[in-house]
């Protein structure tokens, strides 16, 4: 079990993200914890910045949500993905748009996310939220 402290951040009394930090690429970056996201998503505009252009691979998966109808979708292998204490080998993420939320925070005077971690970690890991200590347990087998 690895438990991974989550800060909370205060969306101008409009609602709550949870963030938390990951290390892939070798840096360590912001992410947004999202229970209602299907699976995990990196922003592809830092991702481009961070990876050859031949290792962002097309999929031919459209995705849907985060305030549009349909998007152009990528993925990529992160050959060490750590969230806390946990280290994912080889993890293959999904690559969209995401700077509608990287717009939001930059209003906000935020940094920008990497991502979304969603619901195939959490529940892969059998995750547990705890708003109260602001923690997210994972469980390995």
């Amino acid at each position: 079990m690895t438990e991974i402290p989550l800060q909370i951040l205060n969306l101008q009394d409009d609602g709550f993200h949870l963030l938390l930090d990951i290390t892939a690429f070798g840096q360590t970056f912001k992410t947004v914890l999202d229970t209602g996201a299907s699976r995990t998503v990196l922003d592809k505009s830092m991702v481009s910045m961070l990876v050859q252009e031949h290792l962002l691979l097309s999929t031919d998966r459209l995705s849907t949500g985060l305030g549009t109808n349909e998007m152009e979708s990528f993925k990529v292998t992160i050959p060490n993905f750590h969230i806390g204490a946990l280290i994912i080998p080889d993890f293959e993420a999904a690559v969209i748009d995401l700077s509608a939320i990287n717009y939001a925070y930059q209003k906000l005077d935020l940094d920008p996310v990497l991502g979304v971690i969603g619901g195939d970690l959490l529940m892969k890991y059998g995750a547990v939220i705890n708003y109260t200590n602001l923690s997210l347990k994972l469980f390995t087998d």
